[in-house]
């Protein structure tokens, strides 16, 4: 009886050894498959950054030796997606040879790839605009064509972000099946849906294509020197919904884009930069003109804002007190053309009257009833 006993008792234990062998072997195995996984994903992440630091190690000597700056925004731009595109092109090929890697790949994987490849599609392109917007120098005179070409590379710019973005966004969103399921449920009653979001949508929607329509029919170009809302000032940022206007006094005036479809405003620089100014001068009708047109050809020849293109003098009105005398003259820019308006009022009416105070326009009335009195 004692041995079948103790032969039961040491049954009992080795299956118990048996039992918890099992157990720590099984506890082993799990632990170990996070590990393996752990260590391809850290082995994979280590050398794809390496390869990247060197890559771009080469290709940064490669642009400084260039006398291009184009290549030095490129290199720039493309840095920081394509290190994130080449640590997921290793977690993929680690995946392939781990299976316990590819398991947790497999769950991710529909959910980074839409953001690595829309993070590379923009920078992509915003490497190109601010590439091409080098060609385009708005601060020499003449800056139509420069002007013209950086408002649609803006414009180009803005809208391929809203677009690159918005697809970026819906990938990822159709990634995840719960809310994959929520649209699915949803397209059967977009109907009334795109009804009440369209009506509540449609100033920004209507701004939205607005902007589209300016990058095509340009009625406004980056550094257009306009007059709007009784304000004048320069084109200083075009936005898919907004404009903003430097005002000559430093402030901003944002407007919807809009307003330059349906209002009036002026475009002093629509065709060129060059433009002619005025500068008006109220004589006494008596006031030989020929004087004046010497000193008013030697004032704006002297002065350097004078772009040599038009310099007239011309009687343009008459009353019974006085007439009127306009100086025309042209700068190649209107903050220039400003300056020399000023600059020639100020230099013929301090000259006026130094060498012809007689010139200046009185009232005959007064001078009527002056005399009667003294008579």
């Amino acid at each position: 009886m004692k041995g079948r006993d103790a032969s039961r008792e040491a049954g009992a234990i080795g299956s118990i050894t048996d039992s918890i062998e099992n157990t720590v072997e099984q506890s082993a195995g799990l632990l170990a498959d996070p590990l393996h996984a752990a260590l391809a994903a850290g082995i994979a992440v280590a050398a794809a950054l390496g390869l990247h630091a060197l890559l771009f190690f080469v290709l940064r000597r490669i642009a400084r030796r260039t006398d291009q700056s184009s290549d030095d925004i490129v290199v720039r731009h493309l840095y920081r997606p394509t290190r994130l595109a080449i640590v997921v092109l290793a977690l993929m090929g680690a995946a392939r040879y781990v299976p316990e890697l590819r398991e947790v790949w497999a769950d991710i994987a529909t959910f980074v790839l839409p953001a690595v490849v829309g993070w590379m599609v923009l920078a992509i392109v915003r490497a190109l605009v601010e590439a091409a917007k080098l060609k385009a120098d708005i601060s020499v005179a003449d800056n139509l064509k420069a002007r013209r070409k950086r408002t649609k590379l803006t414009m180009f710019n803005r809208i391929a972000t809203f677009i690159i973005v918005f697809v970026t966004v819906g990938l990822m969103l159709l990634a995840i099946p719960g809310v994959r399921d929520i649209g699915v449920t949803l397209v059967a009653s977009a109907g009334l849906a795109g009804l009440a979001v369209g009506a509540a949508a449609q100033p920004a929607l209507k701004s939205l294509i607005a902007g589209v329509q300016m990058a095509l029919t340009e009625p406004i170009n980056i550094d257009d020197a306009v007059v709007l809302e009784g304000e004048w000032g320069w084109i200083e940022d075009i936005r898919t919904t907004y404009v903003v206007v430097k005002i000559w006094d430093e402030r901003r005036l944002v407007v919807p884009t809009s307003y330059f479809l349906e209002k009036p405003f002026q475009n002093w620089t629509k065709q060129t930069a060059n433009l002619l100014g005025t500068v008006f001068l109220h004589l006494d009708p008596k006031a030989k003109i020929g004087p004046i047109r010497e000193e008013f050809f030697r004032q704006v020849e002297a002065n350097e804002r004078w772009d040599g293109r038009v310099k007239v003098v011309q009687v343009t009105d008459t009353t019974r007190d006085s007439k009127e005398v306009r100086l025309l003259m042209s700068a190649k820019n209107s903050p220039t053309l400003f300056d020399l308006r000023c600059d020639i009022r100020e230099g013929m009416m301090e000259w006026l009257a130094d060498n012809r105070p007689q010139d200046f326009a009185t009232l005959r009335l007064v001078e009527a009833a002056d005399a009667e009195e003294g008579a």
